[in-house]
């Protein structure tokens, strides 16, 4: 029997598509009040952006992450994709957030397993959403963004997947990878993981019998992480999800993190990620985001790079 500290704990980060880099940029850092955290590139694609925003130090349950492909044609939410993604803000904060989302994006607010939720778009049409809370997860919601401390987001709250059929995927979700079916409202099914006051700590599932599939493109996510422990916790799940027999990858050291990746029914991508060795391993916190951080394959291509990625700021 796997050990509690085997268990997945939460969202590790979520990585998305976006169709600029300078409006990512400006969307998730001046809008949102993320913090840039590191600014590398596409191990897969070094010619282009990886860009990570998180809380000051990008702690795991509070980091987006985005491939932004230069007008990237607009992509399609649909199954076999994550179809929203959720932060975690004070509950006081909502009012604050309807005004200054106003001249960003529109919005609207809806109640869900008793908490209000405001939905928007950032400017590529990925679908976020807002939900206000009495009791926040357990991250020290530290920014070094514009927001004051009582609006801003703290890390995540949820993720909201879309499926034809569930059978299979809580199949997975509950007797494979530990999570705990918790909530339903309608065609909405709530999963939990392990550690209740982590951020990020639900995965949502709609079940749309006549939903498309989705389409990547600008505006989709690409994938989602969870997290866990360390080395020896992320060998464990390699080695369990195999013997269920899903095709998992081998280890792969993202620097930051390492990673292994596999296919949840419908095509869904997911990835178990560790926490460690984290952010700070090639910058300073006070330096995070500042500077271009190549993997050191692609350290001889840093002149090409450097000229061939376009600003981030006009």
């Amino acid at each position: 029997m796997r050990s509690i500290a085997h268990n997945l704990s939460g969202i590790h980060h979520i990585t998305a598509i976006a169709s600029s880099a300078a409006e990512n940029v400006a969307f998730y850092s001046n809008t949102l009040g993320l913090r840039l955290i590191k600014k590398t590139v596409n191990f897969d694609d070094p010619h282009t952006y990886h860009l990570y925003f998180g809380d000051h130090i990008g702690t795991p349950g509070t980091i987006l992450t985005f491939f932004p492909w230069e007008n990237m044609p607009k992509g399609r939410p649909g199954t076999g994709m994550i179809t929203a993604i959720a932060f975690a803000v004070p509950l006081s904060a909502l009012d604050f957030w309807r005004k200054h989302l106003a001249d960003a994006c529109d919005s609207r607010t809806e109640e869900r397993f008793g908490d209000p939720v405001l939905h928007f778009t950032d400017p590529h049409g990925l679908p976020l959403e807002l939900v206000g809370l009495s009791g926040l997860p357990a991250t020290s919601g530290r920014q070094t963004g514009p927001m004051a401390p009582a609006h801003a987001i703290v890390g995540f709250h949820s993720a909201t997947a879309t499926q034809n059929d569930l059978s299979a995927t809580r199949t997975l979700l509950m007797d494979t990878m530990g999570l705990t079916l918790v909530d339903q409202s309608r065609n909405r099914y709530r999963f939990a993981m392990s550690d209740t006051q982590a951020p990020g700590h639900y995965l949502d599932m709609i079940v749309d019998p006549n939903a498309p599939a989705g389409q990547q493109g600008g505006g989709t996510v690409h994938h989602i992480a969870f997290r866990t422990q360390n080395d020896a916790a992320q060998r464990d799940w390699q080695s369990r999800l195999r013997k269920t027999g899903l095709s998992v990858t081998d280890v792969r050291d993202r620097h930051y993190f390492r990673s292994i990746y596999f296919h949840a029914p419908q095509q869904l991508l997911f990835e178990i990620a560790t926490d460690g060795p984290g952010f700070t391993v090639d910058e300073a916190e006070k330096d995070l985001g500042k500077s271009l951080k190549l993997p050191p394959h692609y350290e001889r291509m840093r002149p090409e790079l450097e000229e061939r990625l376009d600003p981030l700021t006009g």
